[in-house]
C-alpha cells in the first residue's frame, strides 16, 4: 500500500495559519482605525479642562487626557503617536474638550497649540505695579512675581541702556494669554507689543525732536497722564516741546504723584503742598524732563511725542467745557485757570 506525501497537509496547514494571521493582522489595523477615529466623551459636566506642563512626555499627556476621560483607549493613542513620531509635535498647555473627539482629533489639536486662553485690558496710562496687580487679579501669577519681572530691564537694554525697569515699555492692549501663562512670558509679549508700536519710523521721527527713545516715551507718559482726549495729545505735545525748548519747567502734575508712589506715598488728591515735595520726577522743582517715564503710555501718546502740532502755546489748564485751554502768555493762562478753580468750587 503506497502512503501519499505529508507534506501537502502541512503546505496546507501553513497557509490555513498564515491566512489567519493575516486576517488577525488586518482586524487589527482596522480596529486600529476604527479607535482612532471614533470620537468619545468619557467625562462628567459640561467639559472636560485638562493641563499638560511643559517638559511632560508624550505618554504622560496621553494618560493625563484618559485620566479626564478625554481619551477611551490610551495604549492605541500612545502607539499611534510613536508609530508617526508625533510626540514632539505636542505642545503643552491647557486644553478644553467640550464635545466627543476622536484620538486623532484630540491629537491634532494639541499639535496646533489649541490652548485655553484668557482675554486681559491693559489701559493706557498704568504704572508697572498698577499694571502687575490687574494681572495677578485676573489670575496670571502673583503680583510679586509679576513685578519681579517688570523690575528686571533685561529686555530692552538694546532699547534704553539707561533704563532700571521696564516702565514705559509694557505696552497697554488687550491680550489673549494662554491659560496658566508665566509672568515672565507675559512680560515678553508685552515689551514685544512695545516693540512693534516703536517702530524704526517712530524712532526715526524721536531723532528728528532731538528725543532718545527713553525721552520719547517719557515725553509720552506725561501726555498720556494729562490727557483723555485723543485730538488734544499732539497740542499737549507741542506744550511740552516749547516749554522744553524755552528752558522753562514742564510743571505737570502727573509727575508729582508718580515721585510720590516711588517713595511709598501716595495722595488721593494732589495739593499745593505736595508741589513743593523734592522727587527727581517733580517737574515743578526740576527742568526738562523727568528721569524716566510715569507710566505705559498708549500708541496715540507715543505717536503725539514725536509729531507734535504746530504752535506756539506754553500753557494748558482743565476746561469747563472739557479738554484743555490753550494759552501762548501767562496772563490769558492765569484768566483761564481763575475761571477753572471759579468752576471748580460752583460745584
Amino acid at each position: 500500500m503506497t502512503r501519499r506525501p505529508r507534506r501537502r497537509g502541512r503546505l496546507r496547514a501553513g497557509t490555513t495559519l498564515a491566512a489567519l494571521l493575516a486576517a488577525a493582522a488586518l482586524m487589527g489595523v482596522a480596529f486600529l482605525g476604527w479607535t482612532l477615529q471614533v470620537p468619545y466623551a468619557g467625562w462628567s459636566g459640561p467639559e472636560a479642562v485638562v493641563t499638560l506642563p511643559r517638559g511632560t512626555p508624550a505618554a504622560a499627556m496621553v494618560d493625563r487626557l484618559a485620566g479626564a476621560g478625554v481619551v477611551r483607549y490610551p495604549v492605541v493613542l500612545q502607539g499611534w503617536i510613536s508609530l508617526t513620531g508625533a510626540a514632539g509635535r505636542l505642545r503643552a498647555g491647557t486644553y478644553r474638550f467640550d464635545r466627543p473627539l476622536s484620538p486623532l482629533e484630540i491629537l491634532r489639536k494639541i499639535e496646533a497649540g489649541e490652548v485655553m486662553v484668557q482675554a486681559v485690558t491693559i489701559p493706557e496710562g498704568l504704572d508697572f505695579e498698577e499694571i502687575a496687580a490687574r494681572l495677578a487679579e485676573a489670575g496670571f501669577g502673583t503680583e510679586e512675581a509679576f513685578l519681579r519681572c517688570f523690575r528686571d530691564p533685561t529686555a530692552v537694554r538694546d532699547l534704553d541702556p539707561a533704563a532700571p525697569d521696564l516702565e514705559g515699555y509694557l505696552f497697554p492692549d488687550t491680550y489673549h494669554f494662554p491659560v496658566g501663562e508665566t509672568p515672565a512670558r507675559i512680560t515678553e509679549a508685552m515689551v514685544r507689543r512695545f516693540r512693534h508700536v516703536a517702530s524704526p519710523s517712530l524712532r526715526d521721527e524721536a531723532a528728528r525732536q532731538n528725543l532718545t527713545l527713553r525721552q520719547a516715551v517719557t515725553l509720552a507718559s506725561l501726555i498720556e497722564e494729562e490727557t483723555s482726549v485723543p485730538a488734544e495729545r499732539p497740542r499737549i505735545s507741542r506744550v511740552f516741546h516749547n516749554r522744553l525748548t524755552a528752558g522753562m519747567r514742564l510743571e505737570c502734575d502727573p509727575t508729582v504723584s508718580y515721585g510720590l508712589r516711588r517713595q511709598g506715598v501716595t495722595v488721593p488728591r494732589l495739593l499745593y503742598k505736595h508741589l513743593r515735595e523734592d522727587t527727581p520726577w517733580n517737574t515743578y522743582l526740576h527742568a526738562g524732563l523727568p528721569p524716566g517715564p510715569i507710566c505705559n503710555p498708549g500708541r496715540a501718546s507715543l505717536e503725539a511725542a514725536v509729531r507734535p502740532e504746530g504752535g506756539e502755546e506754553l500753557y494748558f489748564v482743565a476746561s469747563p467745557e472739557g479738554g484743555h485751554r490753550f494759552s501762548r502768555d501767562l496772563a490769558t493762562h492765569v484768566r483761564a485757570v481763575a475761571q477753572w478753580r471759579a468752576y471748580v468750587r460752583s460745584r
